[in-house]
């Protein structure tokens, strides 16, 4: 028996299938081959159509069993990972009402801001343990506010993967955990938070019934068993946010454990047993996959929006001359410092560890007759390290960081970037051969009772790489010091 893990990216789906008896890889594949767009009709909008998101999702899974020669029969489960925090909103027929407003958009920033104000930072502290920001409510009271012609069509609204999942089942749900990313989960009184829909004027009836995010949560429809090639009444057994997902496919579980990301946006997330109603304003804080009322597991997540985007900026304004391996290596020939020059990656959207402020993207210190593209290569790697590290440094209190545990892909392929979060971190940076569709499969399987332990199936990956800190930190550390000065001046400025 085999089983089928999706993972609903911003720049592209990607589907695995695992063995259920052991949680071996079997076969990975992805689509579209080129990254999905993301459209910004004005600055700090970021929006994707979900149809296209189905679309791919077929593409990747039907690739994957023409490349994996397994008879479709052999399936067992179907687990899914997605992009948090998104809005996609759907009418009584299920068609999509607009166009899906995803992690990085910044409008319902000051929407967000203003629901914190009327509900009361004591209330949001204790019942929801984040400030709202810019997640999934205030993107819906946005739409309300702002389309009101479209807001009335809306029968349900949903998070990406609650989209994916009703496309193969036919059926509108939500989990948990889901609903604790959109600010829509009371921990307090573990139910959905129906109290603070009310008093935002919005129906309670908008939220789709809930499923458990490890359990059996629907079956393959006919049409879209028709459409992936496979048959009918497979069970959906996994439904999770892509960092949670990720800290999952890593064997992070448990608390004090870490896990960390660095594709289109960087994370790091960290389990933890106990809320912090402190910082709720930079540091968010989710149910994990395995959080129950009787037995917490809370995910704190620090994210950074302009992490990969920023590298495959870069890629693009030198010509796509260069893979992302040459440019790594171009970066490993310039010293640490990168020569003086400083690059703030903050170029994607209101940064949450920022106060939802948006300083924007800058370079600093450009030398014309010192700085060539090997510098730029280097100083955005570092860069994103620094940014790292910075966010880090809000998480001391509540996360230790003496081992991290993070997928042996994007970023983390390049030196530049382990060695200078490990050096400043001082945490020991484990690279694991997975991916978040293998993960999701691996929670599918492990759902319906397939699977002995995730610690089992994680077994099967191979260790790739390995960041240790630098006994010789002086340059980073200048260079770090350096810019933090920058983006104090940054903030000052937008702020002035």
């Amino acid at each position: 028996m085999v089983y089928l893990g999706f993972d609903l990216g911003s720049s592209s789906v990607k589907a695995a299938l695992i063995d259920a008896a052991d949680g071996r890889e079997i076969a990975r594949a992805h689509a579209p081959e080129s990254e999905m767009p993301i459209d910004a009709p004005h600055p700090g909008w970021a929006e994707q159509d979900p149809e296209a998101w189905w679309t791919h999702a077929v593409s990747a899974a039907r690739k994957l069993f023409s490349s994996a020669a397994i008879n479709p029969r052999d399936v067992g489960g179907i687990g899914i990972a997605y992009q948090m925090h998104g809005l996609v909103a759907v009418g009584e027929q299920q068609e999509v009402i607009r166009p899906s407003i995803i992690w990085c958009d910044s409008r319902a920033v000051q929407t967000g801001d203003a629901l914190f104000e009327k509900v009361g930072p004591t209330v949001f502290a204790q019942r929801m343990l984040n400030h709202p920001g810019n997640f999934t409510l205030p993107k819906l009271l946005w739409v309300k506010e702002n389309e009101p012609e479209q807001f009335k069509r809306i029968h349900k609204i949903m998070l990406p993967g609650d989209y994916l999942a009703m496309k193969l089942s036919g059926h509108i749900t939500t989990t948990s955990s889901g609903l604790s990313e959109g600010i829509l989960w009371d921990f307090q009184q573990n139910t959905p938070a129906h109290w603070l829909l009310e008093s935002c004027g919005l129906s309670t009836d908008l939220l789709p019934a809930l499923v458990p995010t490890l359990g059996k949560q629907g079956e393959l429809s006919a049409k879209a068993a028709a459409a992936l090639g496979l048959p009918e009444g497979i069970p959906i057994a996994y439904r999770a946010g892509d960092q949670p997902n990720n800290a999952l496919s890593l064997n992070v579980m448990e608390p004090g454990e870490v896990a960390a990301t660095g594709g289109t946006s960087g994370v790091v997330y960290a389990v933890s047993d106990k809320p912090d109603k402190d910082e709720i304003s930079r540091i968010n804080q989710f149910a994990h996959v395995n959080h129950t009322a009787e037995a917490a597991r809370i995910g704190k997540l620090l994210c950074i929006n302009g992490t990969g985007i920023q590298y495959g900026w870069l890629r693009k304004l030198m010509g796509k001359k260069l893979s992302y391996n040459e440019m790594n290596a171009r970066a490993s020939a310039v010293s640490p410092g990168s020569d003086g020059l400083s690059l703030l990656p903050f170029g994607n959207g209101a940064e949450r560890m920022l106060g939802n402020r948006f300083p924007g993207a800058s370079m600093h210190g450009i030398d014309f007759n010192r700085h060539n593209e090997d510098h730029l290569c280097r100083a955005a790697l570092e860069g994103i390290a620094f940014a790292f590290a910075y966010g880090m440094e809000l998480m001391q209190d509540t996360a230790h960081f003496s081992k991290i545990r993070a997928g042996s892909d994007n970023l983390f392929q390049a030196a530049v970037f382990g060695d200078t979060l490990a050096t400043l971190s001082g945490a020991r940076i484990e690279l694991v051969n997975t991916t978040g569709a293998i993960g999701a499969a691996r929670a599918a399987a492990l759902a319906c009772g397939n699977l002995a332990s995730l610690s089992e199936a994680c077994a099967t990956d191979s260790q790739e790489g390995l960041y240790l800190p630098q006994t010789d930190t002086s340059a980073i550390q200048e260079a770090y010091q350096r810019w933090k000065q920058h983006l104090r001046n940054a903030l000052e400025n937008k702020s002035s």
